[in-house]
């Protein structure tokens, strides 16, 4: 494809042909990507083959934040841009972004609508832009810009129309990802709790245990077990059991750092995975979340003020096991010596005392 002459001369008779199976071509090699990184890459390699243009950028909407961020540049080096964000109607982008419409500047220093900051931290000089929206359903979910087009007239005569066409097809595919990137995330959530069910931890502890092998960085797993938990079962029914759990696990998780993992594991045990901590800053977060469970009340809109209390069992990687059973066993075989001495306690790997 790429040594096809894609545009022909004006007034040759097959150049809308080829522009539809430049369209087509494209649309083939970017749908069906099922992750963003490789997506962006395919993007950035077609575009550059179609357009063109030395400098070009694909801006990203972040749902969360409502700000647009750098996926893609061209021309420029992309380092300064990582951490820089525009929020909806800043610059060009954000006014394309929120409005929904395209922009073309010829002269855009002197627009009162153009923001700097991208200049500045690149030291790139900008004199025009071509800003055309990623609309979805209706809404917009990035933006395309293409900066200091040499022959204004001649692009935007014959490649801007194929750059709407292709801006669609980017789009589409941008959105099919997230799409599927919710539906997983969905198969790793736990229903009753809505944080991290066993599929999750059996993905996430496979990257674990490649960086504490590669890069020596700990892992610290803790398995708890509620206590007496039956007991809220038969006294209130497994609908107020359910809402227990999730407001154990809520509880549980607001002791835990961001990079931190609840994972609820079957009925009332729990998992939580503790990534870069050795032995001692994990047992110094298992403290807490023990001090935080045993003080929390629960089922209070119900009327009652119930207490529940935990087990709990730990272990590290690499100073107690050397793979993903063996710590899995440990903690979970130091959480059941907790169990036989009381309930209500720490135990740690394969010490035999409780940890206060």
């Amino acid at each position: 494809m790429a040594e096809k002459r894609l545009f022909l001369e004006d007034g040759e008779s097959t150049g809308a042909l080829e522009r539809i199976l430049a369209c087509i071509e494209f649309s083939k090699a970017i749908m069906g990507i099922c992750d963003l990184e490789t997506l962006l890459t395919r993007v950035l390699e077609r575009i550059r083959q179609l357009i063109p243009a030395r400098n070009w950028s694909l801006l990203l909407l972040d749902p969360k934040t409502l700000e647009l961020y750098f996926a893609v540049t061209v021309g420029i080096d992309p380092e300064p841009l990582k951490g820089l964000r525009l929020k909806l109607g800043e610059g060009i982008a954000g006014t394309v972004a929120l409005s929904g419409r395209p922009i073309f500047i010829p002269d855009a220093p002197k627009d009162p609508r153009f923001c700097p900051r991208v200049d500045e931290v690149t030291g790139f000089t900008t004199r025009s832009i071509i800003a055309l929206p990623l609309v979805v359903r209706n809404q917009v979910i990035g933006v395309f810009e293409v900066v200091n087009v040499e022959d204004e007239e001649v692009f935007t005569a014959r490649y801007l129309p194929l750059l709407n066409i292709l801006a669609d097809y980017v789009a589409i595919a941008v959105d099919n990802v997230y799409n599927l990137q919710k539906l997983q995330a969905r198969t790793f959530i736990d229903e009753v709790t809505g944080f991290y069910n066993t599929r999750y931890l059996a993905a996430k502890l496979d990257r674990y245990l490649e960086e504490v092998t590669t890069s020596g960085r700990e892992l610290s797993l803790v398995f708890l077990d509620l206590d007496h938990f039956k007991r809220v079962v038969d006294a209130h029914g497994h609908l107020a059991g359910s809402k227990v759990l999730a407001e154990v696990a809520r509880v549980l998780a607001s002791c835990l750092g961001p990079e931190d993992s609840l994972v609820r594991y079957g009925g009332d045990e729990f998992i939580i995975l503790l990534p870069g901590l050795g032995q001692e800053a994990a047992l110094e977060v298992v403290r807490r979340l023990r001090r935080t469970l045993n003080q929390a009340r629960f089922l209070q809109e119900e009327g009652l003020n119930l207490t529940v209390t935990a087990s709990y069992g730990l272990a590290t990687m690499p100073k107690d096991a050397r793979d993903k059973d063996t710590l899995l066993r440990l903690a979970d075989r130091a959480m059941f010596r907790g169990k036989d001495r009381g309930k209500d306690c720490i135990m740690v790997g394969e010490d035999l005392t409780p940890v206060t």
